[in-house]
């Protein structure tokens, strides 16, 4: 617990780490603090349970940092993928195995929270942070950070974790800097019971029309979500592509529930990750996977780290150790989800150009397959797949080059030269009328 030395103490609780945000992230760096044993305050402006805008994919790299006990509020069990290119070519491939897990993120959230509480934590919600300051009349020494809230009360910490979200006031402190900013769009779609059925554990990711976009169908139970992505500034074709996805689907005579949207911020490579005795992780630190912009195992895990680091922060008695805390903190982020991120923002760029390679090699080459299972089931990461497989180093190196003409084959013939003789653990099947056509295909 915090001394109780300074004059401050004995006027004003001074708390050992603030978490401002009760998502994944926060709940994580709240649980990870109080599990230490220190004296840890959960902020939240909304009221739990709250809705996100989320498809609520749950890869195996989430589940390992979830606490001991963490029971996943499962909606299904994803056992298959329908991949399509922009409506067309569709084919399934199956995994004898689950892939990953599908959740609805007001559960989801609310049980981590509870997870937290139950370690220590305090929560507090319906309180918006104004603004973090780390010098002037607010702060009573250089140990402790002031979090001033809306209304105007100021709550006094020896750390203070972010992660508040992609339009973070804390990231804004630390100075956080972008580097690709994407919008998604999402409807979820209550559906009758036949049509429920025919998603029972498959979804679909269709690539878009735009560079580097791509939509989702995932059911949860009488529910399916059902979304897209692409690069902010594309608003308009953005909102088209997803009425005309859910159109091609059979799903347009459906009443959402819920349509919402929703800002994905990647960090720039240079961007910091902390200030002082403040850190940030998750959305608010920019800290997601390119490609793809999952960002639930991206949040729990620096969640985690940040937690875990803001104790030794709290522990840190002058600005010096502070300071090396806070690296250490910034050197843990970026060996492991940094790595990732550089990978993925390479696929990414590749992907925007061709499209179609990464349809035909998830579609028609095992060693594609299986290392997207191996990657949703936590088996490995994107970062690990690049160091200890030469054939991903040669087909990314591949795809790495411009358009020229010859990196489509090379790319193919790098992936076609390891895919051996057969897969034991997947399958693939072309397009039927069940996976690729009416109410329930794409």
């Amino acid at each position: 617990m915090s001394s109780e030395n300074s004059s401050a103490d004995d006027v004003q609780q001074v708390w050992d780490v603030v978490v401002v945000g009760a998502g994944p992230a926060g709940a994580s760096a709240a649980y990870a603090a109080a599990v230490a044993g220190r004296r840890v305050l959960l902020l939240e402006k909304a009221e739990l349970p709250r809705y996100k805008t989320c498809g609520g994919g749950i890869i195996g790299p989430s589940r390992d940092c979830l606490p001991p006990g963490f029971e996943l509020p499962l909606r299904d069990r994803v056992q298959a993928v329908t991949f399509s290119h922009n409506g067309r070519f569709a084919r399934t491939r199956r995994s004898k195995q689950m892939l990953f897990g599908l959740i609805n993120r007001p559960e989801f959230d609310q049980q981590l929270v509870e997870h937290a509480e139950k370690a220590g934590a305090e929560l507090r919600t319906g309180v918006t942070v104004q603004r973090v300051e780390q010098h002037g009349s607010a702060v009573p020494d250089r140990r402790t950070v002031a979090v001033v809230l809306q209304g105007g009360e100021t709550l006094l910490a020896r750390a203070v974790v972010g992660a508040d979200g992609s339009a973070s006031r804390i990231g804004a402190h630390v100075g956080v800097k972008l580097d690709q900013v994407d919008l998604g769009l999402e409807a979820e779609i209550p559906v009758p019971g036949t049509v429920a059925e025919d998603w029972q554990g498959r979804v679909l990711i269709d690539w878009g029309p735009m560079p580097g976009s791509y939509g989702w169908v995932f059911p949860k139970g009488d529910t399916l979500t059902v979304g897209v992505i692409s690069a902010r500034g594309e608003g308009a074709a953005t909102k088209r592509y997803l009425e005309d996805f859910i159109g091609r689907l059979g799903l347009a005579g459906f009443e959402p529930s819920i349509s919402s949207g929703h800002l994905t911020r990647c960090r720039a490579d240079d961007s910091p990750l902390s200030r002082g005795r403040v850190l940030v992780c998750g959305d608010a630190a920019g800290l997601l996977e390119p490609w793809t912009r999952e960002g639930i195992s991206f949040a729990l895990r620096s969640g985690r780290l940040a937690g875990e680091w803001a104790v030794r922060i709290a522990e840190a008695h002058d600005a010096v150790d502070a300071r090396r805390q806070a690296l250490n903190y910034a050197f843990a982020v970026k060996a492991g989800l940094g790595v990732e991120m550089s990978v993925g923002k390479r696929l990414l760029k590749a992907f925007e150009r061709r499209p179609g390679v990464f349809h035909a090699a998830l579609t028609g080459f095992r060693p594609a397959w299986r290392a997207f299972m191996d990657i949703t089931r936590g088996a490995t990461t994107l970062g690990e797949l690049m160091r200890s497989h030469p054939v991903a180093q040669r087909a990314l190196f591949a795809l790495d080059r411009r358009p020229a003409a010859g990196a489509e084959a090379s790319a193919a013939s790098a992936a076609s030269a390891a895919s051996g003789s057969g897969d034991a653990s997947g399958s693939a099947d072309a397009s039927g009328s069940k996976d690729g056509g009416g109410a329930a295909g794409a």
